[in-house]
């Protein structure tokens, strides 16, 4: 049985990778962003699918939101964690785009890393659902 303070201490550190996320994206900070990503994780956006050495060669070469007095508008919009495993909802505004991301978590030996992320701009649609 998982007790409360089991399930305090994984939102905790779930909250602080996502706090690293949403710095490490600002800053363009790839170093701050590779230690939060599982080696092999996988991100795509339709149209799109890299490696994490991709995205993170792409986050290094680009200008930063930061650099350019962007706000920093990040919001989490959900956090679900069942045992080992956890799903994040996030609104990242960045440049001209309005991504939503999903990232998918785990929990390998005590650590939380993302081991794959999916998202989408909807800056120029109104084409979101819920079921």
């Amino acid at each position: 049985m998982t007790t409360n303070s089991a399930i305090d201490d994984d939102f905790t550190m779930i909250q602080s990778i996502i706090n690293s996320y949403f710095t490490g994206l600002y800053q363009g900070n790839s170093s701050q962003l590779k230690a939060i990503f599982h080696p092999t994780a996988m991100l795509k956006s339709p149209g799109n699918f890299r490696s994490l050495e991709r995205w993170l060669q792409d986050v290094e070469t680009r200008a930063t939101p930061e650099s350019l007095g962007q706000p920093f508008n990040f919001k989490v919009l959900s956090i679900e964690i069942i045992h080992d495993q956890a799903m994040v909802k996030l609104e990242c505004p960045l440049f001209d785009y309005f991504y939503i991301d999903f990232l998918g978590l785990l929990k390998e030996q005590g650590r939380w890393l993302i081991v794959n992320k999916i998202y989408t701009d909807i800056a120029q649609t109104t084409n979101v659902a819920a079921v």
